[in-house]
């Protein structure tokens, strides 16, 4: 397995160590539901150092990514981020993607997920062959990436000397220094919660131990995969893998608003456009629990009473910690999907009712 530059931190720690996606990564430190808490309450500390940092540079860049993406980079000034889909010829998600325009003319950074980062770089440059003002580089390996999230990340970073991160807007970004190591800090997440990124140029394990040390004081702990993946599900994010994948388009899976058909061309724009004019087989949905139950992935989706019967999969689920009750997404035909609908989940052979809602489960404060 593959490891982050910050393992010995993790095994320091006692955190306990599974594989994702073919990295050494923890799932959890003092336990999932109370790094949840931590995070929803404080904040909590996040090693993201396997996902992948690909940096797309030149004059040719822009042009590349309009066309290689779906979001619209002419919209995006420097020191901002944008979410945004990498598709195939067919519209299908190759991956969802953070795109930071740099302060550089002609400097692109994007953030891909770990089981898909040889993937898109193997796909860039394969692209990137027809435009030769385009450079495209794996940094993954020597940038690492540290998310801090919660409501205090905000007195944390000014008890840092870093005050002025207070002023960055949602998606914003800026160079700074954490104990003398250089850093991209972005207004960015996954958790719905305020927080920051730190993409780091050398010595992650100092910066680690910094914010951890300086965070102490305002309840801050690691927190690993488990409770992030509780975390994004209450928001409703997409997950790669669960909810989203080659056969799933952005307009199925509701993320119709990071498509940007006005834009020009970009690889599986027709299809798409032909999926929205004609409405797709599926729709994306959230839904709550009426009764107590866990729903999973892969767990069948049933119509209403009086006779269920299958109408969808469910792609992620859990017991919501905060809600006390259990929260799904998954896909179902488009005649069940509007909000309020009653539906059942299959839960080991039981018939549990359950209701469609408009995501996120979780209604984050407003920072």
């Amino acid at each position: 397995m593959q490891q982050t530059p910050l393992i010995a931190q993790h095994r320091a720690a006692g955190a306990k160590l599974v594989d994702f996606a073919g990295w050494e990564m923890p799932i959890q430190y003092s336990g999932v539901v109370d790094e949840y808490h931590t995070v929803r309450s404080k904040a909590g500390l996040f090693d993201v150092s396997h996902m992948g940092r690909i940096a797309v540079t030149g004059s040719g860049a822009e042009s590349f990514l309009q066309r290689m993406t779906t979001n619209d980079l002419a919209a995006l000034t420097p020191m901002r981020a944008q979410y945004s889909m990498v598709c195939n010829e067919q519209g299908g998600i190759k991956d969802d993607i953070f795109i930071y325009r740099l302060a550089t003319a002609g400097e692109f950074l994007l953030c891909v997920n770990a089981s898909n980062r040889e993937k898109i770089v193997s796909w860039l440059m394969a692209q990137g062959q027809a435009f030769p003002d385009c450079r495209i580089a794996d940094r993954s390996a020597d940038i690492a990436q540290i998310a801090l999230q919660g409501s205090a990340a905000r007195a944390i970073v000014a008890a840092l000397g870093l005050s002025r991160l207070d002023q960055l807007k949602l998606r914003e970004s800026t160079t700074v220094r954490v104990a003398e190591v250089e850093c991209l800090v972005a207004r960015t997440g996954y958790t719905g919660e305020f927080g920051y990124e730190f993409y780091v140029y050398g010595q992650p394990g100092t910066v680690w131990e910094e914010l951890l040390e300086v965070g102490a004081s305002f309840g801050l702990k690691p927190a690993g995969l488990g409770a992030r993946d509780l975390l994004r599900l209450e928001m409703g994010y997409l997950l790669y893998g669960n909810d989203i994948d080659e056969g799933t388009t952005p307009v199925e899976a509701g993320a119709e608003w990071a498509v940007r058909f006005e834009k020009g061309e970009f690889i599986g724009k027709p299809v798409l456009l032909t999926q929205k004019q004609e409405g797709p087989s599926r729709r994306f949905i959230g839904f709550e629990l009426l009764e107590k139950g866990v729903p999973r992935h892969g767990f069948t989706i049933l119509s209403p009473a009086p006779s269920p019967s299958p109408i969808g999969t469910v792609t992620s689920g859990n017991l919501s910690p905060l809600l006390q009750k259990g929260i799904g997404l998954g896909y179902i035909a488009p005649k069940y999907a509007e909000v309020g609908t009653d539906i059942f989940i299959d839960i080991r052979g039981k018939s549990v009712p359950a209701k469609v809602v408009k995501p996120p489960f979780y209604k984050k404060p407003k920072y």
